[in-house]
Order: C-alpha cells, then sequence, then structure tokens
C-alpha cells in the first residue's frame, strides 16, 4: 500500500500530489477496478482465448508486413 511521509513547510497539494504519483505508479486504481466485480473462471478464459487471438493477429500482421518489404 503506498504512503508518504510529509515533510515540514510542506503544503497538503504537494503531498497529495506524490501520493497521487505513487499510486499510480503502483497500479493501486487499476487493480481496484478490476477486482470490483467478480469473475468467474469462464469469463477469465474467455478472455484469456480473445487476448491470444488478437496476439496472434498482430503477429501475423507484422510478418506480412515484414514479407512485403522483401
Amino acid at each position: 500500500m503506498p504512503g508518504i511521509k510529509v515533510k515540514e513547510g510542506e503544503s497538503f497539494d504537494e503531498a497529495y500530489r506524490k501520493f497521487k504519483k505513487q499510486t499510480d505508479r503502483n497500479l493501486v486504481v487499476t487493480e481496484c477496478r478490476a477486482r470490483r466485480f467478480f469473475e468467474s473462471k469462464t469469463e477469465q478464459r474467455k478472455k484469456q482465448k480473445i487476448n491470444a487471438k488478437k496476439k496472434m493477429l498482430k503477429r501475423l500482421y507484422m510478418l506480412r508486413r515484414y514479407e512485403s518489404r522483401l
């Protein structure tokens, strides 16, 4: 969990900005959004299959693009 130490003379806005940067770097907000709703195993597998197809199509596209230059 991210946390910061506020120095003497540091304003609230500066401390808040530091905290927001730290949470963005640690992907806290995105992880919370992803875990907001429960996903069953079948939904997870379905997403994995979709991502695998996208990845393969991208590789195929890049390969064809490379071959056309030869």
